[in-house]
């Protein structure tokens, strides 16, 4: 539990961050790639072993990290489009809610059981992640944009579940801090080659504070991912289970954050959803 407890604290760093780029005007793709970077580093310091770039080709899991580091940046960049589109809720709501993609694969491939108590904690989850992320009125969506969350759903949902695959086959205990790092270290390419391109009418700028916000992010990114791969490794849950309480826990953790040192006001629902939010845990937990 205890790497569980630390991924979910790493996540919910992560927001809090982010709220801070809003408060010093840091410039989030640069910095989100900056972050790429930092993490990729972190894991190759932690990482015992030699690196050697060809046996990391051979791997089995080498085309995870490819693929997962191309989703976290066209991810990334839907969240940020359907945010503008559709509202920063919206886009919330869809992230979190895609924890039912990675649940339904554990149950569906896996045979993973869930007691009667824990399907219900599940469902109220999904209920409370949706209540506790909804903070703006009046949302009109278009048909033409619908397809914008629910690509945000498919690819959070996806890289999840990617995770898990190439834990349960693939990886040992070993190989976690540099399966992570290489993932990290893709994502970084991918969003290289991705400002690279938008730097050909727009030049690209250097600026100290967006690299000290990739920096200050960077580090509870790569652990968010250490921590829950190496939770899922520990089989202390099912990872249906897991899944559902580090979504879940981090909306109610960052929630409270966003109270207590944002100053954020949360509707009477708001709160309803962090409530389910403490129950949908206990259910999955200790049942």
């Amino acid at each position: 539990m205890i790497d569980l407890a630390l991924s979910i604290l790493s996540s919910t760093l992560i927001f809090v961050v982010f709220k801070l780029f809003d408060v010093y005007k840091v410039q989030t793709l640069y910095a989100i790639i900056t972050n790429y970077v930092v993490a990729c580093i972190v894991g190759l310091l932690l990482y015992g072993g030699r690196v050697e770039p060809s046996k990391i080709i051979e791997a089995s899991w080498f085309v995870g990290p490819v693929l997962l580091g191309v989703l976290f940046i066209t991810v990334f960049n839907l969240m940020a489009k359907t945010a503008q589109v559709a509202g920063v809720s919206v886009a919330s709501v869809a992230t979190k809610m895609s924890l039912v993609i990675p649940v339904l694969f554990g149950v569906l491939f896996y045979q993973e059981h869930l007691s009667a108590w824990q399907i219900i904690g599940i469902l109220l989850a999904l209920v409370a992640v949706y209540m506790a992320s909804l903070k703006e009125q009046h949302i009109t969506i278009h048909k033409r944009d619908l397809i914008l969350p629910a690509l945000v759903f498919l690819g959070s949902g996806v890289i999840d579940t990617s995770i898990k695959y190439f834990e349960e086959q693939h990886l040992t205990s070993q190989e976690i801090p540099l399966f992570s790092s290489m993932v990290f270290g893709c994502a970084a390419l991918t969003g290289l080659v991705f400002i690279g391109v938008k730097s050909v009418k727009n030049p690209l700028r250097v600026n100290l504070k967006n690299i000290l916000g990739g920096i200050a992010l960077g580090v509870p990114n790569y652990f968010s991912i250490f921590f829950l791969i190496r939770a899922l490794h520990s089989e202390m849950l099912e990872s249906a289970a897991l899944f559902t309480l580090n979504n879940v826990a981090i909306v109610m953790f960052s929630t409270l954050m966003g109270i207590l040192m944002f100053k954020e006001k949360l509707s009477l629902k708001n709160w309803g959803g962090v409530v389910l939010a403490v129950f949908s845990i206990i259910l999955v937990a200790l049942f």
